[in-house]
């Protein structure tokens, strides 16, 4: 440990001169007086850092850890891999892992026949190397599935307002999200944007705040609803499909979907002859309490991408299913293949990783004891609304948000550039807890492992934070 400290400088300065941060502005990060924490260690639901100082990983590492760092059934099926063999090309070859793993994922997606469904539907699974690419993958085989099966006109996507489903250009464009996309705009094809269903800010929804979650009050028509089959009908023949997160949209500030929503627009989507792709990148492997969200209403997608998650948090493997009817449009010669790849395509230690994570998933007594520390997260987040500055606190499955406001009576926002979000975030270090905000949204997104006991301790740690930096000085 002595030496990890002595490199503490030593980390930071080579990092300040040479590394390039995702999401970090430069003028946070060469600041003097901001101080990097640097991880070098992870065991369960907590991170170490170069100094010794234990955290609790409050945002599961930005979203994609579900069983804990140093899980030990996910390192010996990484170990057990590697003595075989790290990785070969999957460009006309195959492998003895990504098999299992398509046939694995083709199963766990399935329904499980609720709802009337015909189980699924799902055939192929295409491999890639994180979100971004999984959505990126589903965009292109739908728009060449139409192209090739004499509906070239079919070329119009619709998505949710704020939406983000990643950074590659494809993905970008079916993304109406301003803060992260908005220099690229002269890159992007054009997509219709459908208005976000979020309850909390909605203009159609009549009931006054409460101290309670937006969805639970709402007083409105499902005006969301009718606005996104404008959209669809303004496309009019040239609609291909939609792309949307179901049930949260996470970077938009985890704007929880209102009970309905999914099913009402599948069936819009669909009746207008379009293809519905799901991006379960970050609500997949029962973030929100369920295999994938999608199995919370009852609607069929056509394409679901998945990444984050599907490796338990431990490698970069990504992966975008497809139904049946898409899959047949490519059948035949060279002039049906879907020239689109990566190198690293069903890499054996990715797949290894991700088979053993859903054999940690699917075990004996997994559900109820996650149903439990959902139960526990929702009964500990409900002091959140002892602050007068928060206007919303919302959680589906193991996703607890809490947004930030000047006033709660009127929803009245914090200015941007106030940074309250980042700053309590920040603050929580001191108090042993690791998070990161969407605006001025605090999220707190527990590994599935994480015991009652900490997911206590993380609310505590953000509670004792906004505090910090949003001292209670009124009543409520």
């Amino acid at each position: 440990m002595a030496a990890e400290k002595g490199m503490d400088g030593e980390m930071v300065r080579l990092d300040r001169a040479h590394v390039w941060h995702p999401f970090t502005p430069f003028s946070t990060w060469m600041d003097e007086g901001y101080e990097p924490t640097v991880i070098v260690r992870g065991r369960g639901s907590r991170l170490f850092d170069v100094e010794g100082r234990e955290y609790l990983d409050g945002n599961s590492s930005i979203w994609v850890n579900l069983h804990g760092h140093c899980n030990a059934q996910i390192d010996r099926a990484i170990r057990a891999q590697l003595k075989r063999i790290a990785h070969s090309s999957f460009l006309g070859l195959t492998n003895e892992v990504a098999p299992m793993l398509a046939a694995r994922l083709l199963e766990y997606a399935r329904p499980q026949g609720q709802h009337g469904t015909d189980g699924g539907g799902f055939e192929r699974v295409f491999f890639s190397d994180d979100g971004s690419t999984a959505v990126e993958a589903a965009i292109k085989v739908v728009y060449q599935a139409f192209q090739m099966t004499g509906q070239q006109e079919r070329t119009q996507f619709v998505s949710l307002g704020r939406g983000y489903h990643g950074d590659t250009v494809g993905a970008m464009s079916v993304g109406h999200s301003a803060v992260f996309h908005g220099a690229y705009r002269g890159l992007m094809f054009s997509s219709g944007e459908a208005m976000s269903p979020a309850c909390y800010r909605c203009p159609f929804n009549r009931a006054a705040p409460e101290r309670a979650d937006a969805r639970t009050t709402r007083r409105c028509g499902f005006e969301c609803v009718g606005q996104f089959a404008q959209r669809v009908e303004e496309a009019g023949g040239r609609f291909a499909g939609a792309v949307l997160e179901p049930v949260v949209q996470g970077a938009a500030g985890m704007v929880m979907h209102p009970e309905g929503y999914l099913s009402k627009v599948a069936d819009i989507v669909h009746d207008a002859g379009g293809k519905l792709i799901l991006d379960e990148v970050m609500t997949g492997f029962h973030r929100t309490g369920r295999a994938m969200a999608f199995h919370a209403e009852s609607c069929q997608p056509d394409v679901v991408a998945l990444a984050k998650g599907l490796t338990g948090g431990y490698l970069p493997l990504a992966a975008t299913l497809v139904k049946a009817d898409l899959v047949e449009a490519f059948m035949g010669g060279p002039e049906r293949t879907f020239y689109h790849g990566h190198s690293y395509s069903g890499n054996q230690l990715g797949c290894a990783a991700a088979l053993a994570n859903l054999d940690l998933l699917e075990a004996p007594g997994f559900g109820a004891k996650l149903e439990r520390l959902i139960a526990r997260l929702g009964r500990a987040g409900q002091r959140f609304w002892a602050h007068p500055h928060v206007g919303d606190v919302r959680q589906q499955g193991m996703i607890l948000a809490v947004e930030l406001v000047e006033d709660w009576r009127s929803r009245k926002p914090f200015a941007p550039e106030k940074r309250l979000g980042w700053r309590v975030s920040e603050a929580a270090k001191k108090h042993g807890l690791l998070t990161r905000p969407a605006g001025d949204v605090l999220i707190l997104m527990p590994p599935l492992s994480t015991s009652a006991a900490d997911v206590e301790r993380m609310v505590e740690a953000c509670y004792r934070a906004l505090c910090d930096v949003l001292p209670v000085s009124a009543g409520v």
